[in-house]
């Protein structure tokens, strides 16, 4: 098993962080979706994936909208034959966590870090060049094979352990998550936060953003008079 991706984050950090995923992901999909000329071929992996599930075409990307009121997000990427040399550039595709088949066949890509799919948690089909190793090791995969001149990497494996309950890769208090192939995130369970879950009772928010939030009323009060006197003396 690879090393672990430790995250101990309060409720309002998740939101803060989730909310800065939302706006990356809207800056990036358009990127991604047009890294390389043209758009998925009929016939391909991708593109029998993005039918059976009702997805729809744009450039090198299926997009898919499980919400109305939500954007589209990517659930298919085809970046096959697009003479990459390696993945570095795909590290921004990190932010669309809801993708689900991801090819890069058929490119002179040397070697891939394997840091660059952390938070891939749902990718479940890769198609790789045939001398490039599935991330985090076949132990991360149901199947790992060469075919066709090609590796396949289908049926990504919870790196946690199956029954959701304390793992001896977290500290204690903590749950341990699947964060994309060979590794894991950490959680605090029930009422732990704080520095390796080690505080028990709820996020003391109060505590910490009220002084914060009385500092801002203040100093914008203050600015505000200040600006206003110099408006009048003129």
């Amino acid at each position: 098993m690879k090393a672990g991706h430790h995250r101990l984050k309060p409720a309002l950090l998740i939101l803060i962080l989730n909310l800065c995923f939302y706006a990356s992901y809207q800056l990036t999909e358009p990127q991604i979706c047009k890294l390389c000329s043209g758009t998925v071929l009929n016939g391909t992996v991708v593109d029998q994936f993005c039918s059976a599930s009702a997805g729809r075409i744009d450039g090198r990307c299926c997009l898919r909208n499980d919400n109305t009121s939500d954007p589209e997000h990517i659930i298919g990427l085809d970046l096959s034959n697009c003479s990459l040399t390696h993945v570095g550039d795909l590290k921004e595709a990190s932010t669309a966590l809801m993708m689900y088949v991801k090819d890069l066949s058929h490119n002179s890509i040397v070697n891939i870090s394997e840091s660059v799919f952390q938070g891939f948690i749902e990718l479940n089909y890769m198609i790789l060049p045939a001398d490039i190793g599935c991330p985090g090791g076949n132990a991360s995969w149901e199947k790992d094979e060469v075919k066709e001149g090609n590796r396949l990497c289908e049926g990504q494996k919870n790196t946690c352990n199956q029954t959701g309950q304390l793992s001896i890769n977290c500290p204690e208090n903590s749950l341990c998550g699947p964060y994309g192939p060979g590794f894991f995130q950490c959680s605090c369970a029930g009422n732990y936060h704080g520095y390796k879950c080690l505080r028990e009772g709820e996020f003391p928010n109060l505590l910490v953003f009220g002084p914060l939030g009385a500092s801002t009323v203040v100093i914008s009060v203050l600015l505000w008079v200040t600006q206003r006197r110099k408006v009048k003396s003129l």
